[in-house]
């Protein structure tokens, strides 16, 4: 079977420039040349450009790349430590998002009135945070404590104390402002954890996405190194 540069770009629908960039980077092994100078591939560098896309989509650029540049070096080894990486990553992302779940559902439901005013340095021990991340989310809309007439401290209340619970767990498993603005919107408005259980099903979904990924990367690959 013999490909030239276009045919390899077609199939997978990229610039025939890409296909030399891949190559030149080590993901596509190197091409065989015609007397003429001009480059031709074959059925190995149609599997080699197909699990390497499949990995990048599974695992990102960076993977991927790795992976292919260690099999093109003969060094297996290396490419399946790489491959047993991302599974790992991804493992630890699904602990990462069912300790947030945990963690959501305590503070979520946890009373919001009966407590007296707390000034910033007491939430954030309570919190084991700085008192200048409160200061950040205030600024970022997140949290509104009021303040003390006369002095002008901060004083937080126990339903502002639940909110800097609910914005420290969601900021220490990766979520953005802007989502945890959303988190925040829908629990203060229900009332309840429900904006939060719909934030964890969504990660747990692309989770799931990226478990599928993986599993096609991994066949490709399977398929590449077996010469398939």
């Amino acid at each position: 079977m013999t490909l030239r540069p276009v045919d390899l770009a077609r199939h997978v629908g990229v610039s025939t420039q890409q296909i030399r960039n891949h190559e030149a980077a080590g993901v596509l092994p190197p091409a065989t040349r015609t007397p003429t100078g001009y480059r031709v591939y074959d059925r190995e560098h149609l599997n080699a450009l197909l699990a390497f896309r499949a990995l990048d989509a599974a695992a990102g650029r960076e993977t991927a790349t790795a992976i292919m540049r260690a099999l093109h070096a003969l060094d297996l080894s290396t490419a399946l430590r790489r491959l047993d990486r991302a599974h790992a990553d991804l493992h630890a992302a699904r602990q990462a998002t069912e300790d947030t779940a945990a963690a959501l559902e305590a503070v979520a439901d946890i009373p919001t009135e009966g407590q007296s005013p707390l000034r910033i340095g007491d939430v954030a021990g309570r919190l084991s945070i700085r008192p200048s991340a409160l200061r950040v989310w205030e600024f970022a809309g997140l949290l509104n404590p009021a303040r003390e007439k006369g002095t002008g401290y901060r004083a937080y209340t126990a339903l502002d104390l639940r909110d800097a619970r609910v914005v420290a767990t969601l900021r220490a498993a990766g979520y953005s402002f802007a989502r945890i603005a959303q988190v925040l919107a829908g629990l203060r408005e229900s009332g309840d954890s429900a904006a939060l259980r719909l934030a964890i099903t969504e990660r747990r979904a692309a989770q799931d996405a990226q478990s599928r990924a993986l599993l096609r990367a991994s066949a490709r690959l399977h398929a590449y190194i077996e010469g398939d």
